[in-house]
């Protein structure tokens, strides 16, 4: 009975834990979002923190931003070989996510400026039905990062900036799902376990490059890639188990893995066309391949370790982003933006806990600035590419093979103010 859990834990952990480095928001700051995020070559609020740090030398005396992002996605799941009709389409269920932004930057003279960031670039997560079929892999998924980037900026010239700063990093992740259990000639049922908060920390760096002339600027965007080692409790909830059984069963253990996040390479140019019209273009190179596999080891409370070599095989992938802003009076802006955005996620680890595909998304926002005060709104459509996937292969004959159709709103605020 014990091997029967043992191995259903390690499949499933497998299964789950895997998608968690692939909720990545990169909507931190209004003005951008407008411009579907093609701000690395513009950086001329103190979201350029995030954006590109060279950006913030050009930023005099003592400036914050502060703000956040609605995330409202929604999608649903096609089984078409499941023989229960009631099943055969199985909606997420309604969330929202509220990624907070705050930045803050303070001239050193005429040409250095310093700033730190705080933001949540990775906190998404998705949830299901408990008692759809799809529930051995996945239920509720939520992986949640806070980044503290504290950086510097200097003015080299009347044309160039340079920028660089470092980031903590914390990572929690926490997990729900289903396991079947079979003890022959004894007993078969479903064994609920979840996983609460497992918790991580690490350090990150980013540096960037700014140069202006005229009516045109090119910048360069560097977020290093990092590892996160989590570890946390998982609790299995044996109550539905014959009494009798339960000490032959472990009802908790510890896990510990570790998620390898991308490098994010940013290049772009800005043309100011006319006195009101400015135009953006952005290219973006995500080194995902580094999520070729992790390791996950579990250490049951009634003795025991289990180790599990989980394959992801994830691609390098990019985004293209254009933006666009328009005077419409000399205090009020409006912006327009589409993007590309590239999965790096193969259809073989494709699944419930992480439905992945490319997208494409529309962006529009408004600004307003008046004295010393800036108010920023942004908001996103996006539109993911319609997607079959195996499931893992949870069920034979192709039972669990389901097609995924998602969609996803942002609506973004940033409240600027200068001293």
């Amino acid at each position: 009975m014990k091997k029967l859990l043992v191995a259903s834990v390690l499949i499933l952990m497998s299964c789950s834990l895997a998608s968690g480095s692939g909720f990545l928001i990169y909507e931190h700051g209004a003005v951008a979002m407008g411009m579907a995020g093609a701000f690395v070559s513009i950086a001329n609020n103190p979201t350029a923190i995030f954006y590109n740090p060279a950006g913030i030398a050009w930023l005099r005396g003592t400036q914050v931003n502060i703000g956040g992002t609605f995330v409202f996605p929604a999608g649903w799941v096609e089984l078409p070989n499941w023989p229960d009709p009631t099943y055969r389409k199985v909606y997420q269920l309604d969330q929202t996510f509220f990624p907070p932004h705050f930045y803050l930057t303070q001239s050193l003279g005429s040409r250095v400026t310093v700033g730190v960031g705080v933001f949540a670039p990775y906190g998404l997560g998705t949830a299901w039905p408990i008692n759809y079929p799809l529930r051995y892999i996945s239920t509720e998924t939520s992986l949640q990062t806070l980044f503290v980037n504290p950086v510097i900026a200097v003015k080299l010239s009347d044309h160039f900036s340079i920028g660089a700063g470092v980031s903590y990093i914390h990572g929690t992740l926490s997990q729900d799902l289903v396991q079947h259990v079979e003890i022959p000639d004894t007993w078969a049922g479903d064994i609920p376990a979840s996983m609460e908060k497992a918790k991580g920390d690490t350090v990150g760096f980013n540096a960037g490059l700014l140069f202006k002339k005229d009516k045109f600027s090119a910048g360069f965007n560097w977020r290093s890639g990092f590892t996160v080692d989590f570890s946390g409790p998982l609790a299995l909830d044996t109550s539905r188990v014959p009494a009798p059984l339960r000490p032959y069963l472990p009802s908790s253990a510890d896990i510990a893995t570790s998620f390898k996040y991308p490098n994010i390479f940013g290049l772009g140019f800005a043309y100011q066309a006319t006195a009101k019209l400015l135009l953006s273009v952005e290219g973006q190179y995500f080194t995902w391949s580094c999520y070729d596999n992790y390791l996950i080891e579990i250490n049951y409370d009634n003795g025991g370790t289990e180790e599990q070599l989980v394959e992801e095989n994830f691609k390098d992938s990019i985004v293209l982003r254009v933006g666009a802003q328009y005077m419409v009076k000399e205090n009020v802006a409006a912006r327009l933006g589409v993007l590309y955005d590239q999965t790096p996620q193969p259809i073989e680890t494709m699944d419930p806990s992480l439905p992945d595909a490319s997208r494409v998304a529309f962006t529009i926002g408004f600004g307003y600035t008046k004295g010393k005060m800036e108010v920023a709104v942004g908001y996103q459509y996006e539109i993911f590419l319609d997607r079959t996937s195996p499931n893992r292969n949870i069920y034979p004959n192709s039972l669990g093979e389901g097609k995924y159709h998602t969609r996803g709103q942002l609506l973004g605020f940033t409240l600027g103010y200068k001293f």
